[in-house]
């Protein structure tokens, strides 16, 4: 490192350097273009439309269920996850700001001194007060760059807050439609179990009356609790998939009967989904937008690197009184001031600097590669989601004719075996296919369901929530008040 007093230097040579402008050094960033289809895959499909996509409550429009409403409002207000994003949006707020203080002078003191001596001739004071201040000239651009990093990072912070925020949504959503669809299968659980307890009750008859053998009476109690253990089943999964709808409300595992409600059906999805169009995920999709920014923010860090290349030009000064008497401190005679300037120029460590800017590089083009990768990978995962929800209705519609086939089966195999048309074997086999039958056509009105969440969640439906808004202000103002009785920084700021 070489070090050159440059004290002598006139202030009218430095100022044009300060007040002229400086260079930025590394590469202007250029958002990149990625691969993106023009349509959908199954864009002929009836159920799906390239209207764009109204996302304003998306939930709201598409199940009409304010009990959901309820849950999803509750859920933005008081999710811990979300709250911890919008805190991170915080940090990088100050980041930013701490980015933008060290384009002005770096260093400031104020200082004073007294002393005394005595000699056997005489005693003499002197007093001192002054203020000293340095200053790094921003000569290639590297504060300028580090602003604008920070600044990107911001953005990627607001952004993931944004993809907090879909994730959020859309978990409510479909653990609020797995609720509803446990429920509905324990409702067919249990009218199969009365189903069953009645050709119970027929076979126990029969056999009583000698009709049959006591082979009947078994393979029909066998059935009976067999189902019946299903219902318990049943009933576990649904007890969990409330307690993870409690942690999504920021709430310990508990009742959620006062939210919930009665037991209701599963809800209905509407007859077509508009998608809007596959370029519209590069500015919709929140990991796309962290990606993109991350990548912004990488390369103005290039810039920072490639400023230690070249040499740093500092000015300073102080300016003070002294006097031996603290009365003149303040007058005119007493007044003195200092100018100075320094040349700092790493020369000697060139190669670890070249290779810091190679770093950063690599970096950039890192974050590029995996920008294209998100880019891919959110178009397959809409792709996928489409796929999803359309197969699984083709699905609902063939389930729904083969459960109504098999409860007309059950209720004439039913009164063919108490007429002795048609032996146990031949009921239990219905009574059982009616069993699972029932239970896929309600598996599967949730499937579809949960799978159109999965749609809207894929295209980043829930990203105009915030509207606009600052993600700190959704932070709840008992937080606010914690932050600023731990520290009187916070005045003004979360405001």
């Amino acid at each position: 490192m070489a070090r050159i007093s440059t004290r002598s230097i006139p202030l009218c040579l430095l100022a044009p350097l300060w007040l002229g402008g400086c260079i930025s050094l590394g590469p202007d960033y250029v958002e990149p273009e990625a691969k993106v289809e023009t349509d959908w895959q199954e864009t002929e499909n009836a159920r799906i439309s390239n209207a764009a996509l109204v996302d304003t409550n998306w939930w709201q429009g598409t199940f009409s269920d304010p009990v959901l409403d309820g849950l999803v409002d509750k859920a933005l207000q008081e999710n811990l996850s979300l709250r911890s994003a919008a805190l991170r949006v915080l940090q990088a707020q100050q980041q930013l700001r701490i980015a933008i203080g060290n384009q002005y002078p770096q260093q400031q003191l104020g200082a004073g001194s007294a002393s005394k001596q005595r000699s056997r001739s005489n005693t003499s004071e002197e007093y001192e007060l002054g203020f000293n201040v340095g200053w790094e000239l921003d000569l290639w651009g590297r504060f300028s760059r580090q602003v604008e990093s920070a600044s990107a990072s911001l953005d990627a912070s607001v952004a993931s807050y944004d993809g907090a925020l879909v994730s959020l949504v859309s978990q409510v959503a479909q653990t609020y439609l797995l609720i509803r669809t446990f429920q509905q299968r324990i409702v067919v659980a249990e009218e199969n179990v009365k189903l069953q307890e009645e050709s119970l009750r027929i076979a126990q008859a029969k056999f009583d009356a000698g009709d049959v053998s006591e082979l009947d009476v078994n393979q029909a109690d066998t059935l009976l609790n067999n189902t019946k253990a299903s219902v318990s089943t049943l009933k576990t999964s649904l007890q969990q998939s409330k307690n993870s709808l409690a942690v999504l409300l920021g709430e310990p595992p508990q009742d959620l009967s006062y939210l919930l409600g009665e037991k209701a059906d599963i809800p209905a999805t509407p007859p077509q989904v508009a998608l809007g169009m596959p370029q519209d995920l590069i500015r919709r999709r929140p990991d796309i937008l962290v990606a993109e920014r991350q990548l912004a923010a990488q390369s103005a860090l290039i810039g920072v690197a490639t400023t230690d290349l070249y040499p740093a030009l500092s000015i300073g000064g102080s300016i003070g009184t002294l006097s031996d008497d603290t009365g003149d401190l303040f007058e005119g005679d007493s007044k003195e001031w200092d100018f100075s300037s320094s040349f700092q120029w790493n020369l000697f460590n060139y190669g670890r600097l070249r290779s810091n800017v190679r770093l950063q590089d690599a970096l950039f083009q890192q974050l590029l590669v995996d920008y294209l990768d998100t880019v891919l990978q959110a178009q397959a995962d809409v792709e996928n989601s489409i796929v999803a929800y359309l197969r699984s209705y083709e699905q609902l519609e063939s389930y729904q004719l083969a459960a109504a086939a098999s409860t007309r089966a059950v209720n004439i195999a039913t009164i063919q075996y108490q007429e002795g048309s048609i032996d146990f074997d031949t009921l239990i086999t219905t009574l059982n296919s009616n069993v699972q039958q029932q239970d896929l056509f309600a598996s599967t009105q949730g499937d579809v369901a949960t799978n159109l969440v999965q749609v809207y969640r894929a295209l980043g439906g829930g990203w105009t929530v915030r509207a606009g808004r600052d993600p700190v202000e959704f932070l709840p103002a008992s937080m606010k008040d914690e932050m600023r009785g731990r520290t009187r920084q916070w005045k003004g700021v979360l405001e």
